[in-house]
C-alpha cells in the first residue's frame, strides 16, 4: 500500500488576524485537513494593526465566501478609494493615489504620456484630476464600479478602512465555523527533529505539545517557529529608514472619508483614517532623527519598533513564515496586509505533500520575493523623490535605491515608461500617479504620442476631466450610500 503523503495536520502559530485568516484560509480550501491555531496574537507586527487595506482584502473575503454586507454591517468597516499624499513634494500642491485608472486611452499612446506633453507645455490640470476615484475620495463619495465598461466608473477598485478589533473577531467566528480548532494557549518551545532539523512539534505554555506537518508561523516578527531553523534577514532600512510607529486610536464616524491622509514631517510621516467603527491616528518616524520621547509629544499612544526587510526563505523546511514573521515594509502604502493574504493565497496553490520538494518551495519563495522587492520599491520611491531640506530626507534622498527602482526611475525620467515586473502590488496607473505626484518628470514622451495632434488630446483631456467634475457632486456620502445598502440588504 502506498503511504499517504499529503499533508493533512497543520499548526498556525500566532492568532491574530493573519493567523486565523490562515487558519480558516486553510481549513476552507482543504477541509480535510485538521487545522488548529496556538500562540498568542503578536503586539509588534504592523499587519496585525494597520486600519487602511489595499483592494486585494475584497477579493480575500470573496474567495473565502464572507459576504461584503457582513463584514460593513458587522465590524463598522468603511469603503477606502486612496490616499492623500501632503507635504511630500516641495511646494507642489497634495496629490491623491487611488485604486485604478487615471485617464482613458487617446489614440495609442498611454494617458499620461499625453498629460506630460501638456505638462510640459505649461501648468496642467493635476494628474488626479483625471481619476474618477480620487475625485470621488477628494469629495467622501462612494459608489461601487460600474460593470458598463465604457462608463468613467468601471476602471477601479477599492480597499477598506477596518476596525482591527472587529476585523479579528468576525475572522475568528468564521475560522471556528468552518472548524479550525482553537487553543488559546502560548508557545513555551520549539522541537526540531535530530535527523533531519524539521519542526516536530511546539510545546505549549499548558506543558502539552502539539505536532503537526506543515506550520504555519504567523508570530508577527519574532518569526517564533520559523527563527529557529535559521535567522538569515534581508535588511531593507536604507531604503525604508523610518524605524517606529505611534497609534493611537480615535471614534468612528458615521460618515466616514473614502480617503486617508499620509502628511510628510521633519523626520518621517503621520497618518489618519477613519471607518464607523473607529478611527486611526499614527507617526512613522526614524529614530536616528527623533527621539522616541519627541514622538510622543507630538503623537501620545502605542509605540511599536519595526525594521523594514524580509526573511530570505520564508518556507523552509515544514515551516512558512506569513505576514510580519516574513515580511516587514514601512506601513506607507499600507501593503503589510496585502502581503500576507498574497502569501496565503500562493501557499495554498502551491501545498506541497510530505515529501517537500525542494523546488516547490524554492518557487513558493521566489514568487515570495519578487511580490515583497517591488512592494519595497513602491514604499521607498516616495522617500527616494520626495522633495524635503530636512536632515532625515537629506539622508534619505542620498541612499542609493535597489536596482529596479533605480531602474524604474531612470526609465520613466528618460520617456515616461515603465518597466514590467513579475509579481507586481501595485499597477502601472498606481506607479504613474505617484512618481507624477512626486514630482519626477519625463525628460521627452513617448514619440508615439505625435499621432495624436496636442489640440486633440487637449480637447479629450478638457472632456474627460469636466465629465468626472460634473459627476461627483451626484453621488452620495459614503454615509449614505452605506444606509441605502444597508436598506437594500434587509
Amino acid at each position: 500500500m502506498t503511504e499517504d503523503r499529503r499533508i493533512s495536520r497543520i499548526v498556525v502559530a500566532g492568532s491574530g488576524l493573519v493567523g486565523l485568516t490562515a487558519a480558516a484560509m486553510l481549513k476552507r480550501k482543504i477541509p480535510g485537513a485538521t487545522v488548529t491555531l496556538v500562540g498568542a496574537a503578536p503586539a509588534d507586527a504592523l499587519s496585525e494593526r494597520l486600519h487602511a487595506t489595499l483592494p486585494s482584502i475584497v477579493g480575500l473575503h470573496v474567495d473565502l465566501g464572507i459576504e461584503e454586507a457582513q463584514v460593513m454591517m458587522g465590524t463598522g468597516a468603511a469603503f477606502r478609494l486612496g490616499t492623500l499624499f501632503e507635504g511630500w513634494n516641495g511646494k507642489r500642491p497634495g496629490y491623491v493615489h487611488a485604486y485604478g485608472e487615471v485617464g482613458r486611452t487617446i489614440g495609442i499612446a498611454q494617458f499620461h504620456q499625453h498629460w506630460v506633453r501638456q505638462a510640459q507645455k505649461g501648468k496642467p490640470a493635476p494628474y488626479d484630476s483625471y481619476s474618477p476615484a480620487a475625485m470621488m475620495a477628494r469629495g467622501s463619495r462612494f459608489v461601487h464600479p460600474q460593470d458598463d465598461p465604457n462608463s468613467p466608473l468601471s476602471g477601479f477598485e477599492y480597499g477598506l478602512i477596518v476596525d482591527p478589533r472587529g476585523h479579528v473577531a468576525m475572522m475568528r467566528a468564521f475560522a471556528q465555523h468552518v472548524g479550525v480548532v482553537e487553543r488559546p494557549v502560548g508557545i513555551a518551545d520549539v522541537r526540531l527533529a535530530a535527523d533531519t532539523g524539521y519542526v516536530e512539534s511546539l510545546l505549549l505554555d499548558d506543558g502539552s505539545s502539539i505536532g503537526g506537518h506543515l506550520f504555519v508561523d504567523c508570530t508577527g516578527p519574532a518569526a517564533t517557529i520559523r527563527s529557529k531553523l535559521d535567522d538569515r534577514f534581508e535588511d531593507w532600512s536604507a531604503w525604508l529608514p523610518c524605524d517606529r510607529a505611534i497609534f493611537a486610536e480615535g471614534p468612528g464616524a458615521a460618515d466616514p472619508p473614502t480617503l486617508d491622509t499620509a502628511t510628510a514631517h521633519a523626520a518621517g510621516w503621520a497618518w489618519q483614517c477613519q471607518s464607523r467603527a473607529s478611527g486611526s491616528r499614527g507617526l512613522v518616524y526614524s529614530s536616528a532623527h527623533l527621539s522616541d520621547a519627541e514622538a510622543g509629544a507630538m503623537l501620545p499612544g502605542t509605540s511599536v519598533a519595526f525594521r523594514s526587510g524580509r526573511r530570505s526563505q520564508p518556507w523552509f523546511r515544514n515551516c512558512v513564515a506569513i505576514g510580519d514573521a516574513a515580511v516587514t515594509i514601512d506601513p506607507l502604502e499600507w501593503t503589510n496586509l496585502h502581503l500576507a493574504h498574497s502569501a496565503l493565497d500562493r501557499l495554498i496553490t502551491k501545498m506541497p505533500d510530505r515529501d517537500w520538494s525542494p523546488v516547490e518551495l524554492w518557487d513558493f519563495n521566489r514568487e515570495c520575493a519578487a511580490e515583497a522587492e517591488r512592494a519595497r520599491d513602491f514604499v521607498a520611491l516616495h522617500y527616494a523623490a520626495a522633495e524635503r531640506n530636512e536632515p532625515f530626507w537629506r539622508d534619505a534622498a542620498a541612499a542609493t535605491p535597489p536596482d529596479s527602482l533605480a531602474h524604474t526611475l531612470r526609465l520613466f525620467r528618460e520617456r515616461g515608461r515603465l518597466p514590467l515586473y513579475e509579481e507586481e502590488t501595485f499597477t502601472r496607473h498606481s506607479w504613474a500617479a505617484v512618481l507624477l505626484g512626486q514630482g519626477v518628470m519625463p525628460r521627452r514622451v513617448d514619440p508615439l504620442i505625435d499621432l495624436t495632434p496636442p489640440d486633440q488630446s487637449d480637447r479629450a483631456m478638457a472632456q474627460m476631466r469636466e465629465g468626472i467634475a460634473a459627476m461627483i457632486p451626484n453621488l452620495p456620502t459614503q454615509g449614505a450610500y452605506m444606509r441605502q445598502l444597508s436598506g437594500a440588504s434587509r
